[in-house]
């Protein structure tokens, strides 16, 4: 029989989302409004899982556990708004047994623990940003490094495919560099996608800087395809879910000559047993690659000022990037000196970078980063990192931008 903890998805909605204060408008739920929800809840609860049990006496049971997990996160949510807490309940996850429940619960606190901890220490002014549950919160480090961290970085790297990447050309010092850039802005960065289970993040960075620089070529901006780049260039040294390396991805994409866009070959974020790559639905192209000069950070503003988004590769092993959180659509600057700046296993795309004030530490360079962890997570599925602060967690160790031909070759050309 699963059991079910419950956590944080289920949405709680019996009080208000913002703080309340004790005034006469403030009523807590009555008795009928929680039978009522928890009903609701309850048959929500089986009829999404499929669950049936064997009697009515083990059903009653299981509700009654149900009952009190829901009475719990209602407390605990009043509590939330009254100030009490920095974060709310409301997700459901379903285990197959009670020892693992047990122990899922215990990993649960323990992050609760060090959330809780990080966030008074933010607001003595030790860190600049907060920390708050996610979808991770029932992982330990170790298990959220190997689903979630797919950037397989060797000694050679450096080395692959002399003979196809470009150099980094510096800007010339008459160019002035602008103090903020966001190619959001521009409409050239798809929205947020989740990876999922799977270790392909090297594949979504580098079909974000496909996508970026495809768009500034033709004016066009085409969700390419992850899972053709998981699906197809394992003879390219990738390995699928379990890791590769975004300048492997571009190097698969100029030998291929094309990739996919994603509505042809969508992404289902496992392993598949064939390519089903589809010539006729390439989107685009890749005609090489700049490498950026590891650990040169000025390097790394000029090509995202000049050039357009950048794939980077990064430290993400941290539980302070695991549960980074904005706050009150504030995205604080994410800084850890426990990051490695050589022992990098994540890769993300760079979509540009800016100046912020924080109250505590003054100004703070930084670096805008896209992640593929879904829009859940961070500040809607983007993190800002620390900029010119000793390279921090490796941001311009690995760095890399692919070279996209420019409109006229896909219209007489490719297409």
């Amino acid at each position: 029989m699963r059991l079910v903890i419950l956590f944080a998805i289920i949405s709680i909605s019996l009080v208000k989302s913002s703080p309340v204060s004790l005034g006469d408008e403030f009523h807590l739920p009555s008795v009928a409004d929680i039978e009522s929800h928890v009903d609701k809840l309850w048959t929500n609860f089986k009829k999404g899982y499929n669950v049936v049990y064997n009697t009515s006496v083990e059903e009653l049971h299981r509700f009654n556990i149900f009952v009190k997990h829901v009475k719990m996160i209602v407390q605990h949510n009043i509590e939330h708004d009254l100030g009490l807490h920095t974060y709310r309940l409301g997700y459901n996850v379903v285990y197959n047994t009670s020892v693992e429940e047990l122990h899922r619960f215990n990993i649960f606190v323990k992050h609760v623990k060090m959330i809780v901890q990080h966030n008074i220490e933010h607001d003595l002014g030790l860190h600049t940003y907060r920390l708050g549950i996610n979808k991770f919160a029932t992982l330990t480090n170790a298990e959220f490094r190997e689903q979630f961290n797919g950037y397989k970085r060797s000694k050679q790297s450096n080395q692959l495919y002399s003979e196809f990447r470009r150099p980094h050309v510096p800007a010339s010092p008459y160019v002035a560099l602008p103090v903020s850039v966001d190619w959001r802005d521009q409409g050239i960065v798809t929205p947020v996608k989740d990876q999922g289970q799977c270790g392909s993040c090297w594949a979504f960075s580098s079909t974000g800087a496909l996508e970026g620089h495809h768009a500034r070529a033709t004016g066009k901006l085409v969700s390419l395809s992850e899972q053709q780049l998981v699906d197809c260039s394992t003879n390219w040294g990738n390995n699928g879910c379990n890791g590769g390396l975004m300048d492997n991805a571009f190097k698969y994409v100029h030998d291929n000559k094309g990739i996919d866009d994603e509505k042809t070959y969508p992404y289902v974020g496992k392993d598949e047993a064939a390519c089903k790559f589809r010539r006729k639905s390439v989107a685009t192209t890749c005609d090489g690659f700049v490498d950026i000069p590891t650990g040169n950070e000025t390097a790394l503003q000029e090509a995202l000022a000049l050039q357009g988004p950048v794939s980077v590769a990064i430290d993400a092993g941290q539980s302070s990037f695991q549960f980074y959180v904005s706050e009150k659509d504030i995205s604080r600057v994410y800084s850890d000196p426990q990051c490695s700046s050589e022992e990098l296993d994540h890769g993300v795309l760079a979509v540009g970078y800016g100046i912020a004030n924080d109250p505590v530490k003054g100004q703070q360079e930084y670096y805008i980063v896209k992640n593929s962890w879904s829009a859940s997570w961070g500040d809607k599925g983007y993190i800002k990192m620390a900029r010119n602060k000793n390279n921090m967690c490796g941001i311009s160790t690995a760095a890399s931008y692919p070279i996209v031909k420019d409109k006229s070759f896909y219209e007489n050309e490719l297409l």
